[in-house]
């Protein structure tokens, strides 16, 4: 009997480089979790889709540079290095340098203000702001502080931190907020969350512009690109963008 073709199952939201060892290692290094004892080369296997001889050649190989740990009973978790490689990026990290390209591009594809807020204890803070390029426009400044109940952003993040009813369900389940005249009867705007690692919210981002010219239909056309961009955003941050990139694929059929 033939045996099947090995197939590497690749990590949340990753696409496969075409480059067949590098990414069965990612696969290898991405099959572990926050929450995992070590684990075994048949977890490992169920995991990624690799045969275990292929499996444990690359293992022992990540293992050499550090980049996992074989235990004395043959389990595996992660190495050292990986802190390693964690205080590098964390020294060289500017969250502008990651989120700045999405929304310059956001803001050319819609012509309408980009803004990015943040979370301050009982308030927003507009961390990020690009403008519109129209000459009428909603006018929050980068630092503006705002409330976290009223407004797009807010609500945003406060549905990713827990908070209980409605509307937050509803953002909860479609990773997007629409308000019209909410925090301010002029100004309309749509947020969606970014994620970073382990699906901590971040932040919020948005497009905001006067009511005259984004109302509710205006806001549903942006509705599955904005996720898009959330979307991305997240990938670079270190989250999980496939709930957004289904959010987006889904949304020309949401209306409410």
């Amino acid at each position: 009997m033939a045996r099947s073709r090995e197939t590497t199952q690749p990590p949340l939201g990753v696409t496969p480089s075409g480059i067949d060892v590098l990414d069965r290692a990612a696969a290898i290094l991405f099959a572990f979790r926050s929450d995992d004892l070590p684990l075994t080369l048949t977890e490992l296997s169920e995991r990624t889709g690799l045969y275990k001889s292929t499996l444990s050649r690359i293992a022992l190989a990540l293992c050499h540079h550090r980049l996992m740990i074989r235990l004395d009973d043959g389990r595996f978790r992660i190495g050292p290095v990986s802190l390693l490689l964690s205080s590098i990026y964390e020294a060289n990290f500017n969250l502008g340098d990651v989120l700045l390209p999405p929304m310059r591009d956001l803001n050319a594809e819609s012509g309408e203000a980009v803004s990015f807020h943040v979370r301050e204890g009982d308030h927003r803070v507009c961390l990020y702001r690009i403008h519109s390029r129209y000459s009428i426009r909603a006018e929050v400044q980068q630092g503006d502080v705002q409330p976290l109940e009223r407004g797009a952003g807010g609500r945003v993040l406060l549905a990713f931190s827990g908070a209980p009813g409605e509307p937050y369900e509803s953002i909860r389940r479609h990773y997007v907020y629409l308000s019209v005249g909410e925090r301010d009867p002029e100004t309309a705007g749509i947020s969606a969350p970014v994620f970073g690692p382990r699906q901590q919210i971040v932040g919020a981002l948005g497009l905001v512009a006067p009511v005259s010219r984004m109302g509710m239909a205006e806001m549903e056309r942006y509705r599955p690109r904005l996720l898009h961009f959330a979307a991305r955003a997240t990938t670079l941050l270190g989250g999980d963008p496939a709930p957004l990139a289904a959010a987006a694929a889904d949304a020309p059929a949401l209306q409410e």
